[in-house]
């Protein structure tokens, strides 16, 4: 219980200290166009990593999301984003419109930051993380745990966590480990902020929620249970 609270003291001081993580949606006009990338106005309420939609208008006032844009450069005076297929297009019922993004196309970035995907090795750590963002609304881990479960798939991956975020409309997902925390775009993986924090007590796997246990099944090569929960969620997001 001390290691516990220990975490918790530590974690919510750094919280408190950095709190401040609150990303704006952010709309500005493509202003050049070239191979796949997009040049745009830089601003403050960009960082590197952070995701959006391209939006196109069309003659009859109606517009459309045609894809997706990542930050990947920016200089204080532009930016670049980088275009991808926007994923919660890609459903059988909804037709994904064939045309590319050019100049004068609307991109808006920060795109659904204000929901996000939550893992966190035990609930203590989730009820101080949810009390702390409340401007952001977290998936029920829940819904993800039974997802999961649905897929025997007690490791998830990255594409796992894409698919969770399309299908729950979010943006972020939040991750605590063990001495650090991190909000990482969703589609992209890249960490946008860190948090230093404590050490962790005790774990659930892959996360805390109240589906207990995963199954596995031998016929599928990729499941399998999480090992060590730290070293599974670094991999992921590529950290050291």
């Amino acid at each position: 219980m001390r290691h516990i609270l220990v975490f918790l003291s530590i974690f919510l001081v750094t919280l408190s200290a950095s709190s401040s993580f609150n990303p704006k949606t952010y709309e500005t006009p493509l202003i050049n166009v070239n191979d796949g990338e997009g040049e745009i106005i830089d601003s403050a309420n960009i960082v590197l990593g952070s995701s959006g939609v391209v939006t196109h208008s069309f003659k009859n006032g109606e517009s459309s999301i045609i894809a997706r844009a990542v930050v990947t450069q920016k200089n204080g005076t532009t930016a670049k984003v980088r275009f991808e297929v926007f994923g919660m297009l890609s459903q059988p019922a909804l037709p994904v419109p064939g045309i590319l993004p050019k100049v004068g196309d609307k991109v808006i970035l920060n795109f659904l930051y204000d929901r996000a995907l939550i893992v966190v090795p035990n609930k203590e750590i989730y009820d101080q993380v949810v009390k702390f963002f409340p401007h952001i609304t977290f998936i029920e881990p829940d819904i993800m745990g039974a997802f999961l479960s649905m897929n025997n798939k007690p490791n998830p991956n990255r594409d796992d966590f894409r698919e969770l975020c399309a299908l729950n409309s979010a943006g972020l997902i939040f991750i605590a480990m063990d001495k650090e925390a991190v909000f990482a775009d969703c589609g992209s993986f890249e960490i946008l902020k860190k948090f230093q924090s404590g050490e962790v007590s005790y774990y659930q796997t892959p996360f805390y929620s109240n589906i207990k246990e995963i199954s596995t099944v031998f016929w599928k090569f990729d499941s399998a249970y999480i090992k060590d929960y730290n070293e599974h969620y670094r991999y992921l997001l590529d950290l050291e």
